[in-house]
């Protein structure tokens, strides 16, 4: 098994703490560490269930301006630089195509944002999704495999997991299930519906594949993005070819399709996750609390309803 890192940029939500020049990946906002580099850390965590990566198993693709962030960060990583943000599709086919891997290895994928409270379990359930899941499933030979959060609100600013839940089993420890569908961000009607309905998960954005899969899978769902990206890697003329790509998300792109012809599986997470997406998931990260809205210095805050 490999990781691949999505350090792209992002946390608009928490300006100005989180700013163009230094986005929310690479600020430390809990501890002296970074997310990005607690993410990298986890994984490369041998206490408890060592996963076997070493920091050469383990690649950032981030936009080429954080790379010097990237490599003083986790140094010994791979880097994979982009030469501008086109979303998570074209992220994940750079690496795909780019990272000389065996086709039937498993490549993680995560995001460099998140936080995980109980790491031992985040890691157990990593492994039972690579050897347990992402090897074979549900009649599958190499499902394309998400982990899935439990919701404990009916948030609008996730999108959602929707199981099988009457196909569900053990594998290797772990309870997965077929995928059904994809929910994008729902709006707070359907979030608490879909809170109230057994099994639905959050969509965390955390993949395993194996290489063969995720390539596979591009070429069929989302070939105008990986086409022009292999032709490119190839010739060198990545920063010509790369600006043109169409900017989508994975999910859109190759999970929501793929689950639709049944080649998704979700592996139930439980781990005490979070993005720390907003003011309020980060007060709430210490066990504080507070309004999510940012006072300009000489601005009257107000107390109260609004």
């Amino acid at each position: 098994m490999y990781a691949v890192v999505m350090a792209g940029g992002g946390g608009t939500r928490l300006w100005p703490l989180s700013s163009p020049e230094r986005p929310k990946p690479f600020i430390p906002l809990l501890g002296d560490e970074t997310l990005f580099q607690r993410t990298v850390r986890r994984v490369l965590e041998r206490d408890g269930l060592d996963l076997g990566l070493r920091p050469g198993d383990v690649a950032v693709v981030t936009d080429r301006r954080y790379a010097p962030l990237v490599r003083a960060q986790a140094p010994g990583v791979t880097v994979l630089e982009e030469p501008v943000g086109r979303n998570t599709a074209a992220a994940i086919a750079l690496a795909a195509i780019a990272l000389e891997r065996p086709d039937d290895e498993v490549m993680l994928v995560l995001p460099a944002d998140q936080t995980i409270a109980d790491e031992a379990a985040f890691r157990r359930a990593v492994h039972a999704a690579a050897t347990g899941v992402a090897t074979g499933a549900f009649g599958v030979a190499h499902p394309l495999v998400t982990l899935g959060v439990a919701p404990d609100r009916p948030a609008t600013e996730y999108g959602y997991l929707l199981p099988h839940l009457d196909r569900g089993e053990e594998r290797a420890g772990l309870r997965a299930y077929p995928l059904a569908a994809f929910q994008e961000k729902p709006d707070e009607a359907r979030a608490r519906d879909l809170v109230a309905t057994p099994g639905v998960a959050w969509n965390a954005g955390m993949f395993l594949w194996r290489r063969r899969a995720i390539r596979e899978a591009l070429e069929r769902y989302a070939g105008d993005v990986v086409g022009p990206l292999e032709g490119a890697h190839r010739t060198g003329r990545l920063a010509e070819v790369y600006p043109e790509l169409r900017s989508v998300s994975i999910d859109y792109a190759v999970m929501e399709p793929a689950a639709a012809d049944g080649l998704v599986a979700m592996g139930a997470l439980d781990a005490g996750w979070s993005d720390l997406g907003s003011w309020g998931s980060l007060l709430a990260a210490p066990g504080a609390r507070g309004a999510e809205r940012v006072v300009q210095a000489g601005e009257r805050a107000t107390v109260g309803p609004q």
